[in-house]
């Protein structure tokens, strides 16, 4: 849930304790204070104004002595709005109950009898943390946009291969990205583009793989009027289009023997020449080529020009798998599905949680471009609130990662199995650290204590 910042800063208490209400109304300064007595209404007022914190009595009606219906409030609380900060107000035979709320995700507790000094620093507190996280929140979603816009990742792996790019992007060296299909070579393509001093300039793309041979030499370098049946003019090719921009050459493996030469000396010499020209035309590009096929062994072959791989691979990045990169299936899948749920006018939860054990275990052979139509199927058949795995449509694929060899150093296998766990259960819980936490059986400060240890800040 979000809030605006023209709204006044708003409280809710939930007590039924009508002494209670009246002294807790007037004792927080520049607050507004809203009164609930009971569940029903404490759920409709958050409903309508999406409070910041909630001070929640455990002892409500219809069972006042007892927390069985503050805990249940609790839940459904955090279930609408979890970024809301919640303080539990106990008495002082109630600490059991308050540990469960914290272990449900509440922010605090406080015993009564209420001092409304001590309670106001804490509702600060609580507030400042709200609004802290609040603009995490949207520096993270602006974060998606700029500066290597379309990638999105938590994962080791990938923030490696961001760093890269980081590196490499102003230097304009050609560079060749390899991939499985569907693993995003484009995109990070683009985003080596738009970080470079080239990014006002033309991004032309070719697939070398989806044009066929006869007319790959004319879309490259274009031709001459005349040049052949059906020149009726003179067209610039792909390359000249790209002049002073960058020029994505995608499945470079593909290209056939008889254009290697050409393209060797255009990335030698920076000239071109249409077909039917006879004059040299100078032209000035940087080049990144991907492709998923593996060219040291094309070129052991004779299939692909050794000279050509060493000037197009100046630098190679290899961009990993969606099925190893931990982590980043979850986090991707609630992307596309708030997305998509937007573009059709689809009102999703989420997924259920056998539809996010699904993405976390499935192995994506098609990886992200796999992920995307998935997702975009199922949010359009969905008939439920939330996602399952049956509407994903995803089938377990046996997996040879049992019979492979693993480091049989325990520090680092734990750590790396500990590293996992915590990226799962915060993109589960889409970084509530309370929730985080329960999923994972340990206590706030001990998850705060690993994020840092393994940098997941």
């Amino acid at each position: 849930m979000s809030r605006s910042k023209q709204e006044q800063k708003k409280i809710l208490v939930v007590e039924d304790d009508p002494g209670l209400q009246s002294q807790m109304r007037w004792c927080f300064e520049g607050y507004e204070v809203l009164i609930a007595g009971d569940r029903p209404e404490a759920i409709n007022l958050l409903r309508r104004h999406e409070p910041a914190v909630i001070l929640l009595d455990l002892g409500l009606p219809p069972d006042p002595e007892n927390a069985s219906e503050g805990l249940a409030a609790l839940d459904e609380i955090l279930n609408l709005s979890p970024s809301t900060k919640v303080i539990v107000v106990t008495g002082n035979d109630e600490r059991e109950n308050a540990v469960k709320a914290i272990a449900k995700g509440a922010y605090d507790f406080y015993q009564k009898p209420v001092d409304p000094e001590v309670l106001g620093l804490l509702v600060d507190r609580a507030y400042h943390l709200y609004e802290l996280e609040l603009e995490n929140r949207k520096l993270l979603l602006q974060s998606s946009s700029s500066p290597i816009e379309g990638i999105i990742a938590t994962s080791p792996q990938m923030i490696k291969v961001c760093r890269t790019i980081e590196k490499v992007a102003p230097t304009g060296v050609t560079t060749l990205l390899l991939g499985e299909s569907g693993t995003g070579k484009e995109v990070i393509a683009r985003a080596l583009h738009n970080l470079s001093d080239r990014s006002k300039k033309p991004f032309v793309a070719i697939n070398c793989g989806a044009i066929p041979e006869t007319l790959l030499e004319s879309e490259l370098f274009g031709y001459e009027k005349g040049a052949f049946t059906g020149a009726t003019k003179q067209t610039k090719g792909k390359i000249e289009y790209a002049d002073g921009g960058t020029l994505f050459l995608d499945e470079i493996g593909d290209i056939p023997q008889s254009l290697q030469v050409k393209l060797l000396r255009f990335l030698q010499e920076r000239v071109i020449e249409r077909l039917g020209g006879r004059g040299e035309i100078p032209v000035d590009v940087r080049v990144v080529c991907a492709t998923n096929q593996n060219l040291v062994e094309l070129a052991e072959r004779g299939e692909f020009r050794e000279d050509l791989y060493y000037r197009i691979s100046e630098i190679n990045i290899n961009i990993p798998p969606l099925r190893e990169r931990e982590g980043d299936a979850l986090l991707l899948a609630k992307i596309f599905l708030k997305r998509f749920g937007k573009e059709y006018s689809r009102n999703l939860k989420g997924f259920t949680e056998d539809g996010m054990a699904a993405i976390q275990h499935y192995s994506w052979p098609g990886n992200v471009r796999e992920m995307e139509n998935k997702i975009k199927r199922a949010v359009i058949m969905v008939e439920g609130g939330a996602v399952t795995a049956e509407e994903l449509e995803l089938e377990e694929v046996g997996s040879d990662s049992d019979t492979q060899s693993v480091p049989l150093n325990l520090k680092h296998v734990r750590e790396k199995a500990e590293r996992q766990a915590i990226l799962q259960a915060m993109n589960m819980c889409d970084g509530n650290i309370s929730q985080a936490a329960d999923l994972l059986g340990v206590s706030r400060p001990t998850l705060y204590d690993l994020i840092n240890k393994y940098d997941l800040k």
